[in-house]
């Protein structure tokens, strides 16, 4: 049975909020490996002069970690 641990990570983008989640597991993915899903927890856009200047998420990363040996 895989153990699957969850990370919180925050994230934004001037352009959307696709894009600020595609961000997330793209930094994500350069440490972490095994991904599996991600969750949005939040969403938030910054307004400036009555527009959105920038998308922010926070999301909850999930994935599997790899087991050592034969302890498992």
């Amino acid at each position: 049975m895989p153990i699957v641990k969850v990370i919180e990570v925050i994230s934004s983008s001037p352009t959307s909020f696709d894009d600020a989640v595609s961000n997330a597991v793209t930094e994500a993915a350069k440490t972490i490996h095994n991904i599996d899903s991600v969750y949005v927890k939040d969403m938030k856009g910054h307004v400036k002069d009555g527009k959105i200047v920038s998308y922010g998420v926070i999301c909850k990363i999930s994935f599997r970690l790899e087991a050592k040996g034969n302890n498992l």
